[in-house]
């Protein structure tokens, strides 16, 4: 990608340089992932490697399943010039191109698009639906409208999971930024409002359409970015595939536990989300991305 010299967003709150300790409120207490929750892509795949080894519902370990939101003091940043380090500013740049696409996508239906905040950490740090923590991977919470994310996770994407490349990173923050869109359009409140009314395994089903739209949402992203910046590269599309390939549910249980469990994917497969992904890609339209009415997904 040629993303340096591109313009870097104002909504990056740089709380790297805050304790992570127990100060700021929350304590040990997990963030809860899913409908009012924080929804996480990264997440998943911690979750996945521990809870599959040892043999735990990864729903638990996650926190998807029922359990009352927890709270914690929202840690704010301190005012300051924006963060240099090349990391920080490829994130930033990212989030940036999803103001411009997003708020030109909203601005032709005559709606303004309200973007999120992205917040950089290290270790933990509160958000308005509990303690984040880097274990966690990135995540959106609709509490505050905020996309969290350790920038360390990139070295668990490169290395352990065999997704290298700076689109394979964007992908991860379109991706979040496609949940605060499912945020504005209302979709997290009635996934969370199926909580209380489905089974388990039906929850999860809706759990993986979720996903796959907010993959797909990246897709439409990616598309529109390209035509307004022309700045992804040769292999770029790829990098991007092969993130939404090595983060499929089976991917990871095959990885962790040798062993394929479809009724407890939460996020899909590797063929799911790439397919969605490329969907939004192709079409460069939201109305292509309707996981929830798709016969089969």
């Amino acid at each position: 990608m040629k993303w340096e010299d591109q313009r870097q967003s104002d909504n990056v709150e740089d709380r790297r340089g805050a304790s992570s300790g127990s100060g700021g409120g929350g304590g040990g207490r997990g963030l809860r992932i899913g409908g009012g929750r924080g929804l996480s892509l990264g997440g998943i795949v911690i979750a996945l490697l521990a809870s599959w080894a040892l043999g735990i519902n990864p729903m638990t370990v996650l926190g998807l399943l029922g359990g009352g939101e927890v709270s914690a003091p929202v840690q704010q940043s301190q005012p300051g010039a924006k963060p240099q380090d090349a990391a920080a500013r490829f994130v930033s740049v990212v989030l940036a191109d999803t103001e411009d696409v997003w708020g030109s996508y909203f601005a032709a239906s005559q709606q303004k698009y309200a973007a999120p905040a992205l917040v950089l950490f290290r270790g933990r740090s509160p958000t308005a639906c509990g303690m984040g923590e880097s274990a966690m991977g990135p995540f959106y919470c609709p509490a505050d409208r905020k996309v969290y994310i350790d920038l360390g996770f990139y070295d668990t994407l490169r290395t352990q999971l065999g997704a290298p490349g700076d689109f394979a990173q964007a992908y991860v923050i379109a991706h979040e930024v496609g949940h605060h869109l499912q945020n504005l359009q209302g979709t997290t409140a009635k996934m969370d409002a199926a909580r209380q009314r489905v089974s388990e395994r039906e929850y999860n089903a809706l759990s993986v359409r979720l996903e796959l739209q907010a993959d797909c949402y990246a897709g439409v992203w990616a598309n529109r970015s390209q035509q307004s910046k022309g700045w992804l590269e040769k292999g770029d599309i790829e990098e991007g595939l092969n993130a939404a390939a090595q983060i499929g549910d089976d991917t990871l249980q095959r990885k962790s536990h040798g062993t394929v469990v479809p009724e407890s994917f939460t996020h899909g497969s590797s063929e799911q989300r790439m397919t969605w992904f490329k969907r939004g890609l192709e079409a460069g339209d939201l109305k292509a991305c309707d996981t929830f009415r798709a016969g089969a997904v």
